[in-house]
């Protein structure tokens, strides 16, 4: 038979242009709701302009609010991954300061660009100081270039760098080392010969880890472990560049190879690199979201069977730097909640959202801006640190998931091309669910889709009992393009130190009524 679902009463809907959905909800946590980390919105930084968005002398205020935001919702920082592709244009001369740079000049299609050359000096890495205290750090070491001395040379200064009193006093720690980036590229960059393949590259690795490790003496049982792959794509098989090839190789089997303790993959749903727009709500569809994540099922089954842990190391909208219209949106924030939400549901345990200064698709803008990220024209007036509708995803997120630590979540099946959902639970019992709505409200739009959903619980045991109250916390966004004027629960992160500003909102109603969402619109739904 059946399970019995305790089904509240349909309400009519009221709204202009509505449909309406039944959503069931289990009262206590399925077997298929998974565990989910704190910090589950982690950031991956670009590595040459590292000093901008943490300080030099004293800390970034704006970017240290930014983050403690997070931690104030979940009791954890975000994890913080410092690399990219600048990552392997990095050396080490002990007369820097802080990081000497050399840029290309700015394009329309790429307003803010890497440094194509980076030199950094002690004071570089002793800047991780600035972060929340008990951040959890990865940073990258250049493979590109095939330097082992400089690789050498930056894994010391790094690794004194969080010995010194004031990196350990705060708890700060470096969680890992990462040597080499998307190096399945570098026979398209110019960094290896056509040639290059994942034989080779594993030869490397294994040369430069265990000169790495044996600089700055890590062992299996040291805090700090190594992060492998990295790729931008994957094979998927024992061929070509992926998880399963390197293992094939023997990565695992050789000394530093113990030493691994996640793999890395990174993933972006489109490409900007020559200039080609994306539709914003192709990237906001559901059904887009799980096909992009989703495929990379199989190599996530290899790593967990090896007992590592699965992260996307980097991801973002569209792969250099954003587009335009797209990335910087209010859609794009609503991409970036199911986006990071439906990953644990497939085995990711953590998802670092790509950032640089200028970028299109930051979350926060952590420095002052002379020139558009859109197209690179000069601003009329210099625009200060802000903060970019994706970083109302994190703020969510981190509500939606809490302070407990031991917070699951499960993925609510709901039969609508444009509406997802996630349940969460505390010591297995349910306190909260997220529904997001993707259709795309435009500012062209003359009428806006409303969906009704009657709220049904599936209870276990002889006599549950079933929430008759709810409180009702809202994303409003006017416009799926809007660049700013977001609300959550009333309230703005849109202000000049990153700290909210607002008076709360917060709707009780029974549940009987159900709840409306609009299009572009994602509430949050706490039981009593």
């Amino acid at each position: 038979m059946p399970r019995p679902t305790f089904q509240i009463p349909f309400l009519l809907c009221l709204t202009q242009i509505c449909s309406s959905l039944n959503v069931s909800i289990s009262l206590n946590a399925p077997q298929t709701a998974v565990s989910v980390s704190p910090s589950l919105l982690s950031f991956s930084i670009e590595q040459d302009r590292w000093t901008d968005w943490v300080g030099t002398t004293s800390r970034n205020e704006f970017f240290f609010n930014a983050l403690d935001n997070y931690k104030q919702l979940t009791g954890e920082p975000p994890q913080i991954r410092i690399g990219a592709n600048s990552e392997d244009h990095t050396n080490f001369n002990p007369n820097v300061e802080f990081a000497q740079l050399i840029f290309p000049a700015p394009s329309a299609t790429v307003p803010y660009p890497e440094a194509t050359n980076i030199t950094v000096g002690d004071g570089y890495y002793a800047t991780a100081k600035f972060l929340p205290p008990n951040t959890h750090v990865i940073w990258g070491l250049n493979l590109g270039q095939n330097n082992i001395t400089s690789a050498f040379l930056n894994a010391k200064s790094l690794v004194k760098a969080f010995a010194s009193p004031a990196i350990k006093d705060a708890g700060i720690k470096l969680d890992a080392i990462q040597i080499g980036n998307e190096a399945d590229l570098y026979m398209n960059n110019g960094a290896r010969p056509r040639t290059y393949n994942v034989t080779q590259y594993v030869k490397e690795w294994i040369a430069f880890a265990t000169n790495v490790t044996a600089a700055v003496n890590l062992t299996p049982s040291s805090p700090t472990k190594l992060w492998g792959a990295g790729f931008a794509g994957s094979s998927h098989s024992t061929t070509g560049f992926s998880p399963q090839a390197i293992f094939e190789h023997g990565i695992l089997a050789s000394t530093p190879g113990s030493l691994v303790s996640t793999i890395s993959q990174h993933r972006y749903s489109g490409s900007f690199c020559s200039g080609s727009a994306g539709l914003l709500q192709d990237l906001m569809t559901k059904s887009t979201i799980r096909g992009n994540l989703s495929s990379f099922t199989p190599d996530i089954a290899v790593v967990r069977a090896k007992g590592l842990d699965y992260v996307l190391g980097e991801t973002n909208s569209y792969s250099c730097h954003g587009a335009p219209g797209v990335s910087n949106t209010a859609g794009a924030a609503l991409w970036t909640l199911d986006y990071l939400l439906f990953a644990t549901q497939i085995g990711i345990s953590r998802v670092f959202f790509h950032e640089g200064i200028g970028f299109k698709y930051n979350l926060i803008q952590p420095a002052t801006l002379t020139r558009s990220i859109l197209d690179g024209s000069p601003l009329p007036s210099p625009l200060a640190p802000h903060i970019q509708p994706q970083y109302y995803a994190a703020i969510i997120a981190a509500e939606a998931i809490g302070s407990t630590g031991t917070t699951r979540a499960v993925e609510l099946t709901i039969s609508h091309s444009r509406v997802a959902g996630y349940a969460f639970y505390e010591g297995g019992t349910l306190v909260r669910a997220l529904l997001i709505n993707s259709q795309a409200f435009f500012v062209g739009d003359t009428q806006r889709e409303s969906i009704h959903v009657d709220l049904g619980f599936l209870p276990t045991g002889a006599n549950p009992r079933l929430p008759r109250t709810m409180d009702v916390k809202r994303l409003s966004i006017p416009h799926a393009e809007d660049t700013t004027g977001l609300r959550w629960g009333g309230q703005t992160y849109e202000t000049s130190d990153a700290r909210v500003s607002g008076e709360l909102k917060v709707d009780r109603i029974d549940i009987a009524n159900g709840v409306d969402i609009q299009g572009t619109e994602a509430v949050l739904l706490h039981f009593d």
